[in-house]
Order: C-alpha cells, then structure tokens, then sequence
C-alpha cells in the first residue's frame, strides 16, 4: 500500500541565519547557470512546442532523450524535419516519457507487481457532499476514471494479489465488502453513492475463498454476510404479481424462481445522465431501469441486452434471465450451505442446498437449449432463448452446474464462434458497444479457463489463456501499459462504450498475473514490441 511522502522540514536557525541578501544572490547566480531545455535544444524545442507536437507544453519540457543533446541536433540539422507530422516523428525516435522509462525497465510480471502500491487506496475521511462511501480498510480500485472499490472488479483483482502474495490486502478488502453488507444490505456495484441502488454480479462467496483467515467469529461474520446478500437477490420473491417478476425474482412458467439483473431506481445514472437521457429519448419509452439493470449485470452494455440485437435504444435488461446470474446465485446458495455445515447447522445447510438443487433444475431447463446446444439467456417477453451466443455461456462450466456433455458442447462453440486470434470474443456481434465483439475482458477468460479446466478441457484452456498473454503482453512490450479491455482480433487496446479505454488495470492485472503461473503460457508471453501499430493506441 502507498505510503505518504515525509515533508523535509528547513531548521529554523539555519534559515534566519542567511541574510536576505546572500539568499538573493544565490538564485540569481543558480538561474543563470541552469540549463533548460529550451537552452540545450534552441531551434528543435522551439519547433517542436510551436508546432504543438504535444497538447501540453510541459510534456516535452519533461522528457528524456534517448541520445547524447549534441547527437540530436546534429540529427535535426541533417534532418530539417518540416511540419508537425515530421516533428512527430522525430521527436519519438529521440526522446521518450519517463513513464515509459520507468514502466519499460519491468517485465510484465514486475510491473503488475509494482502497480498493486499504486492502485491501492488506504481508509480515508469522506469530506461532506462527497459521493464517496467511507471504508474501514485499506482497498485498491481499478485505475483510470475508477477511483473507488467496485463489486465484481475486486474479485479478479484479488487473484493477482493472491499470486503476489498480498494477502494483507485481500483480507482488508474482503472486511470492506462485509462492512458494506452490514451497512446497506448488499455490496453495491461501487463504493459512491449512486451506486448504492443496484448490485453487481455477486462474487462475494468466491472472495472469500480466497482469504487464509480461518476463525469462528470471522466465519460467522462472513457466513451471515453471504446470507444477508442472498436474501437481498431474493426478496422480491414475496411480491411477484401478474408480471410474473418483482425486483431481482422472476417466477419461470412452471413456477420456479430465478432471477434478472434489477435496480431499484429509475431515473438517469447520475455517472451516465446525460447518455441516459439520451438514449431515453432515443427510444421513446421509458428506459432508465433498464440501463441501470445492464449497468448492474457489469455488461454494460451488450448485444445481449437489446432487443433487436443492435440498438442500445431498444434496451430490455428486466425482461432478461442471464445465465452468468444464475450460475453465480447457485455458487452461492452451495458456499452458504457448506459453510453451515462447517458451522454444525444442520438445518440452514439442508434449506439452501435444496435452494441451490431447485435452481439447478431450473437452469437446465431454461438456460440450456438442447435444440442449440448451448447455455442461453431466456427472454421473458418471449418465453424463449436469447439469440445471442456469448462468453456467459461459460459461468456453468465455472460454477461446475454443466453436464460432461453440456461441457463438451460449449467448448466446441467457443472453438468456433468465441476463440479469436488473440483471446476469447466476447460476443458473435459487433455493435458498437464494448461488451461485444471484437472485444475482451479478462474477467471472462478467467470465467473460460476456470470452466474449462473444470471439465477437463485443459488444451482448450491453454489456448485461451495463451492468447490472452500474448495479447495482453504484446500491448504492454509495444505501450508499457496495461489496459480495461483488448481488441482481440487487432491486438490494439478495445473500443466502444460511453468512456475512453482506461489505463490500470484492476482486473486485467489481477488475471493476468494469475494466468502467468499457468505453465503452458510460459513462452506466450511477448517481451519486445513485435507489433508497433499497438502503440498508435494512444491513452485517454
């Protein structure tokens, strides 16, 4: 965790003991002999910051040349580049960031290493009118525009800290996530205030697999927050009318529950409003809820989520049941009732794993279509599945609910629909939008490998996983940086959605990191820059 700079602090005596004077003199003599850049390159730093080779003045002020000043001249005077294209050029063959220099000096493995002080966050006041939600303990966040703890980001963030050994900051950001069960009834997508409405994909059971710290009170802590949040995905269950749905529930035509992505606010996010007005007008119906229960679902936003496939204006989250949600439900319903059985409660452990048997029966038999052979999304309004092939498919393969056979279908798709050049698609559509083709994400090759293996697919898993690292490591050797999402089939930083692609990266670091201890992706791992068009991707 990053600690704060100590302040040097000038002894009074020594400063009164210097005149006024001498002290003048001093700087006057100091400014005169300091070279600045603009002294030790006169005409190529006049052309340079004229030109505006960079929008901010001092970013060339501060950067390092790669060769001796007298060399670079000499080069410019040769060269005489003209223009701010030639400048360009120029200036990148003979200087670079001291970012780059610093980030460049690490092996991938180092530098993730290395980022876990910088995106690690300690307990902090929360000044008045902040959206910010206090935390007891120290937390690290995902980089970029994301400066507070989020829900479903943390878990794969964590299996990297695992892997580096920082168990110290999985144990205090799993104490963060029960402190917010306690307080709020639920973990929120992230720790502001408007998101305290919706939840995230519910990860809470799986964390807490990770932790070493085996106590009773700890246990009993931890046993009745995962209690707590299944209740919260649960409570709708009393109130279903007509609709056949209420809140997070939906009664299934035989009667069984499963559940949707659901928010419990319908007005504009306040971190999306001016994009959530939008598309409401856009679509001409009420829609609010809907971006928020896709917001909820982390897919935000996905093919998987529109009606006609295409169109965020056509947007239907709540009359979607999702596969990856379901799955995660019975993970946890089957974590609770272990631990209760660990506990001796033989009655609590016997009430959720008839919960979990029932929903198993339930997602086979609405969530996997024999006709397709595939883990599906059933649609409500319908009253049948989704067309939509996605890497959700695979959360039952990861919860371990999947048949050999159900297995073996959905690794066949994913070898011909979802396995691109470089990692795992995570649709079979492109729509602009960022959850969908060509894009990928690390926490669904984590959810792919982990299914995978789990079933015995182990090659398939090794070419995922080795895709993803040369990917992953392919930008890094070209950029120095690590970020939220890759185009697979490019290998160039992903795209779409309602923000620039952001640095970091919380959960691609985490996965990737777990991922390098896999030996079969030792040598997918690039260390020079085999690819430069990477680099053109510039960050936001």
């Amino acid at each position: 965790m990053k600690t704060l700079a100590a302040l040097a602090l000038i002894p009074i005596a020594l400063a009164t003991s210097v005149s006024a004077q001498t002290t003048a003199t001093r700087v006057t003599k100091v400014a005169r002999t300091a070279t600045t850049p603009e002294d030790l390159y006169g005409p190529l730093y006049r052309a340079v910051e004229l030109a505006r080779v960079f929008p901010d003045s001092k970013t060339f002020a501060d950067m390092i040349p790669r060769d001796p000043p007298s060399a670079i001249l000499t080069a410019y005077r040769a060269e005489n580049p003209q223009g701010r294209t030639a400048l360009v050029a120029f200036v990148a063959r003979h200087f670079r960031t001291a970012s780059e220099t610093a980030q460049r000096k690490l092996v991938m493995r180092d530098h993730i290493k290395a980022l876990w002080p910088v995106l690690a966050k300690p307990p902090m006041a929360v000044p008045t009118g902040s959206s910010l939600i206090p935390l007891p303990q120290a937390y690290v966040v995902a980089g970029g525009r994301y400066q507070e703890m989020y829900y479903w980001d943390s878990y794969f963030t964590m299996l990297g800290l695992k892997a580096d050994g920082e168990t110290a900051l999985i144990e205090s950001m799993l104490a963060n996530f029960v402190s917010l069960v306690e307080r709020y009834g639920h973990v929120p997508n992230g720790t502001r205030t408007y998101y305290l409405s919706r939840s995230q994909p519910p990860f809470l059971a799986l964390m807490m697999d990770l932790s070493t710290v085996r106590d009773p009170a700890t246990d009993a802590r931890r046993l009745a927050a995962l209690k707590a949040e299944h209740a919260y995905w649960m409570a709708g269950t009393t109130c279903i009318d007509a609709t056949g749905a209420c809140q997070h529930v939906v009664r299934m035509p035989d009667g069984s529950l499963l559940n949707r992505y659901w928010d419990a606010r319908d007005t504009p996010r306040d971190e999306s409003y001016a994009e959530d007005v939008a598309t409401t007008a856009a679509a001409g119906r009420p829609v609010n809820r809907d971006l928020r229960a896709g917001a909820e679902s982390g897919w935000d936003y996905s093919s998987r989520w529109l009606r006609d496939g295409r169109t965020l204006a056509t947007i239907h989250t709540l009359d979607i049941v999702p596969v990856d949600l379901n799955s995660l439900l019975w993970t946890l319903e089957t974590a609770i009732a272990r631990r209760c059985t660990a506990a001796g409660d033989t009655a609590c452990a016997a009430d959720y794993a008839s919960r979990a048997a029932a929903r198993k029966v339930a997602i086979a038999k609405y969530l996997w279509s024999a006709a397709e052979r595939r883990f599906v999304d059933w649609d409500r309004s319908t009253r049948r599945p989704t067309p939509s092939v996605s890497a959700a498919m695979l959360y039952p393969l990861f919860s371990g609910l999947a048949t050999p056979d159900q297995a073996t279908a959905t690794a066949n798709l994913v070898k011909t629909r979802l396995l691109g050049t470089g990692g795992l698609r995570t649709t079979t559509v492109r729509t602009g939008q960022q959850w969908d083709e060509p894009n990928g994400w690390a926490p669904l090759v984590w959810i792919a490998v982990g299914g995978l293996d789990r079933y015995g697919k182990t090659a398939l898993a090794d070419r995922v996983a080795r895709r993803w690292i040369a990917t992953v490591s392919g930008f890094y050797a070209c950029t120095g940086r690590m970020v939220e999402k890759y185009d697979v089939e490019s290998g160039k930083a992903g795209g779409g959605g309602e923000y620039p692609v952001q640095d970091g990266f919380g959960w691609t670091n985490g996965v990737t990191r777990a991922l390098l201890d896999r030996p079969a992706v030792a040598d997918a791992e690039a260390t020079t820059c085999a690819n430069p068009a990477r680099a053109t991707t510039k960050p936001k």
